[in-house]
């Protein structure tokens, strides 16, 4: 399978800004444990804190975005790779932004 993120990224986006919560997400590839997604999010917008699966990157497609876990925050901008810490974390949107999720679960 083949995918033009630039285009999903435009779409997701599009679609995001016509919600009225601000955010779109799609999963592109999920084979057996692994699972990627696109998160499209409005400026503002955010993913509440939540539990990190046992593995997973966060890379960076369109815009800024904070990370945040355990009284820390890092700002994250296009063209970014990191792995995603293994504790709860949110993610805020510092301008229109797209994600691209690649986790790993038991």
């Amino acid at each position: 399978m083949m995918l033009d993120l630039t285009a999903l990224a435009d779409e997701h986006l599009a679609a995001a800004r016509a919600h009225a919560h601000g955010r779109s997400a799609h999963v592109v590839m999920h084979d057996g444990v692994l699972r990627q997604t696109v998160i499209a999010l409005t400026s503002g917008t955010s993913l509440d804190e939540h539990n990190a699966p046992p593995a997973a990157s966060l890379q960076v497609l369109r815009g800024r975005v904070n990370l945040t876990a355990a009284g820390w925050t890092e700002e994250l901008r296009s063209g970014t790779l990191r792995m995603i810490p293994k504790e709860r974390h949110g993610l805020t949107a510092l301008e229109d932004a797209v994600v691209l999720l690649t986790a790993v679960n038991d």
